[in-house]
């Protein structure tokens, strides 16, 4: 566990995400080359995204030296590769840090916002995680305007799940992402980082939280939380921005790593050749890691 911490918190590289869910999964497998008729059930789908995930977890360069991390999907638990359950797997044959994705999805927009849905077996969910060699969590909103008082209160939910996580033995990932799109983008930064620094105040002294935050459009705009105590690390999600938008902008924000999922698995293709995969793997990976370091 110190190890992982350790890591974590001072570790040069990044995050992957690799957590897509049932509502997000299509869509990658699309970007993947998987059309729709290629599975004809959910465990279908699921076994084609874990073939996906299993194929970039076996590249050469998924190791520590450059991705300090990784978030996976909770059936990601219960699945094997070479024998091992992910999450072992993970640490123990390329020294990444495993986290686990959490939330159910996203409630209807009020507010200028989207809250997490209700999350009725979050204490099983955990109890697993714990047992799994899982070392943290991840749990997403998202924030769509700037609305004071629906951004408050995504903070606040966000930080009643913290507690859950925290008391379960884990490290959370706080993820209140805001639409790349927001015509208010800035201003919704302003008063995300006003509610995140108003809920840190309140955590009990010696608990640390991660927040997973998209990249703003002031450069800095979260060094303060970066070196908050409360604070284990700030990451920055890609939130639709191309690979090479996302490292551009990700690089000017010294105190932000990255935890990408769509910038990651950019231009991978099911039918590559083996060579060509971890070929162009490698590179979103280099491009990824320089722009965190």
């Amino acid at each position: 566990m110190l190890d992982q911490v350790t890591q974590i918190t001072s570790g040069a590289g990044f995050i992957a995400a690799l957590d897509q869910s049932g509502g997000s999964t299509p869509k990658a497998l699309g970007l993947y080359g998987v059309d729709a008729s290629a599975y004809g059930s959910e465990e279908e789908m699921f076994a084609e995204v874990q073939r996906m995930r299993e194929r970039i977890i076996l590249a050469p360069d998924f190791d520590n030296n450059k991705v300090i991390g990784a978030i996976l999907f909770e059936r990601t638990m219960d699945e094997t590769i070479g024998g091992k359950p992910v999450a072992h797997y993970l640490w123990e044959d390329t020294g990444v840090v495993p986290f686990l994705k959490i939330d159910k999805g996203l409630g209807d927009e009020a507010n200028g916002v989207q809250l997490m849905k209700e999350m009725p077996e979050l204490e099983a969910t955990l109890a697993k995680a714990k047992a799994a060699g899982i070392f943290g969590t991840k749990e997403r909103s998202f924030i769509k305007s700037a609305n004071r008082a629906g951004i408050v209160k995504v903070v606040s939910q966000h930080f009643e799940i913290a507690q859950m996580v925290i008391a379960a033995g884990l490290v959370p990932i706080i993820e209140p992402e805001v639409d790349i799109h927001a015509p208010d983008k800035a201003e919704a930064e302003d008063m995300l980082w006003a509610a995140l620094f108003a809920e840190l105040a309140l955590l009990p002294k010696g608990q640390q939280v991660m927040l997973k935050l998209t990249i703003p459009e002031n450069a800095g705009q979260y060094d303060e939380l970066a070196d908050h105590p409360a604070v284990m690390r700030v990451v920055a999600l890609s939130g639709g921005y191309s690979t090479d938008e996302a490292t551009a902008r990700l690089s000017r924000n010294s105190k932000m790593i990255a935890s990408f999922s769509r910038a990651l698995t950019q231009g991978l293709q099911r039918d590559m050749s083996d060579s060509e995969f971890d070929t162009a793997l490698a590179a979103n990976i280099d491009k990824i890691y320089k722009a965190s370091a």
